[in-house]
This record gives structure tokens, sequence and C-alpha cells, in this order.
């Protein structure tokens, strides 16, 4: 992989991370309640369930802002598929088949750019240094 290959990978999956926790925030009682809502029948208890869905629309945003600026790249990519193997665990839980698909192809985002973060050459991190 090549710096701007990686520069690509990198945005493209912190738009998406940033934009799911942008879009989340403003409505975030009423995103709680759904995913509760989506939550009733499983195995996973609301006690749970709860601040899980309070918190992730701002890690899906820090993680997402810090891809898209390139700091800590590194944590914001173990972040981000963290929250995605969460997701994955929850989505199996309900059995919501038809967007597993999208989570897998996140967390195939983050392996790479995890394996190549050696092209991260166009980030904030590097200034750091």
């Amino acid at each position: 992989m090549n710096n701007i290959s990686y520069l690509m990978l990198r945005l493209a999956i912190g738009l998406s991370m940033f934009g799911h926790g942008l879009v989340r925030l403003p409505k975030l009682s009423g995103f709680s309640k759904w995913m509760v809502k989506s939550f009733e029948g499983s195995m996973l208890p609301e006690i749970i369930v709860v601040p899980f869905s309070y918190a992730l629309p701002v890690l899906e945003l820090c993680a997402g802002l810090l891809l898209l600026i390139g700091l800590f790249t590194r944590q914001a990519i173990l972040l981000g598929a963290l929250i995605m193997l969460m997701l994955i665990f929850g989505t199996t839980l309900i059995e919501n088949w038809a967007i597993l698909p999208s989570q897998l192809f996140h967390v195939v985002f983050f392996a790479a750019l995890m394996n190549y973060i050696d092209d991260n050459s166009w980030a904030l991190d590097l200034k750091l240094k």
C-alpha cells in the first residue's frame, strides 16, 4: 500500500465513524430508546444496553475525528475495531443479519489500516514525534 491509498482508507473509515456519531448525538435519547427496544428480546440486559447506547455515538465520533486528522491513529484504529466487534456481538444477539456485512466490512478497513500503519504519512501523529 502507498501513502495516498492509506490516506484514502483512513479518511473513508474516519468519515463513516464520524458521521455515525455526529448524526446520533443530537437525538441521543431517541437513539438510546431505539437501541433498547431493539434489544428487548435479546439476552443482553437493559442495564448494559442503555449505557452502551449513550456511549456509542460519542465513541464513534471520537474515533472518526481522530482518524480524520490522523491523531493517535493506532489507538483510534483499535477503538474503531473494538466498537465494531461490540456491534457485531450485539447484531448477532438480535439476529439482524442484514447489517452484519457492513460491520464486518468496517473491521476489514480497520485491519488494513493497522496492517499498513507505516504508510500513515499524512497525519498529525508525525508532528508529535
